[in-house]
């Protein structure tokens, strides 16, 4: 990895994007797949690009970004080549997700950032978010002792179930739906991850880490549309989706003839009425 600049007095925000994971739930039955079947979920095209490029873009948007860091699995290839301008690539993937992050933010700590640097961890496989929502996390823990996550609230009824059946309605008032990216500064959520890899602790996200280490992440309401391509059908709908933040070419209307010349021809006793 490209040695950092120098450091400033103000702590810098990197993005970390885990992309070692190979998401067979979505590939399941999508038909679309076809040749690129074998490919890992984060490389499976969504309207002609690759699910992670889409991610990276969004990204790359964000001027605060000092840099973006995507972590593979060893061996991976799909990188291959000259790396584009706004990440780099580190083949330092683990075999859970945390143990991926946990290895990019070392990653990142051998490169020259600090301690109290930002890092915003992000799936690769939601590659709808947008510079905006990047950017309004940014602007919601920047000043925060802890730091947060995009999160939306829980719309619908939420059922307790046992062998596909409801015994419970749960009480979803105080429910939300994590989604990334997770902000965390660098050296506190590297001791979390280590902790709870020591301890056994599950983790399912950096939040909940953090929390295991005893602290509250804040809340940032995200978006529906910030979704994680799960499920073979999500394809479709991310597909939609990206299609319709494209701009439409504008119709190529063909100008109208002069009034002053439609009259001409109006009044030509030659013309033939239609």
């Amino acid at each position: 990895m490209t040695p950092l600049p120098p450091k400033s007095l103000v702590p810098r925000f990197f993005a970390l994007i885990p992309c070692a994971g190979q998401g067979m739930r979505a590939i399941g039955d999508n038909a679309a797949q076809s040749a690129d079947a074998a490919l890992p979920k984060q490389y499976q095209p969504i309207a002609g690009v690759p699910m992670v490029r889409h991610t990276l873009q969004a990204f790359a948007a964000v001027a605060r970004i000092d840099s973006c860091l995507v972590v593979v699995a060893p061996g991976d290839d799909f990188f291959s080549g000259p790396t584009q301008a706004g990440y780099e690539v580190a083949p330092c993937g683990g075999t859970t997700r945390a143990a991926s992050v946990l290895n990019g933010l070392e990653q990142l700590a051998a490169s020259g950032a600090e301690p109290d640097d930002w890092v915003l961890v992000h799936d690769a496989a939601r590659c709808l978010v947008t510079p905006a929502l990047i950017d309004r996390l940014i602007d919601a823990c920047h000043c925060d002792p802890v730091g947060g996550l995009l999160a939306q609230p829980v719309p619908d009824t939420l059922k307790q179930g046992r062998d596909e059946r409801v015994v419970a309605t749960v009480d979803r008032s105080d429910k939300w739906l994590a989604q990334t990216p997770q902000m965390f500064r660098l050296g506190a959520l590297t001791q979390a991850l280590k902790m709870a890899q020591t301890l056994g602790e599950p983790v399912t996200d950096e939040a909940s880490a953090m929390e295991a280490a005893g602290v509250a992440p804040q809340l940032v309401r995200g978006s529906a549309h910030n979704f994680k391509v799960t499920w073979p059908e999500d394809f479709l709908l991310a597909e939609a989706l990206i299609k319709s933040r494209t701009p439409a070419k504008p119709r190529v209307r063909k100008s109208a003839a002069p009034k002053a010349a439609q009259k001409v021809l109006s009044d030509d006793p030659g013309r033939e009425s239609i």
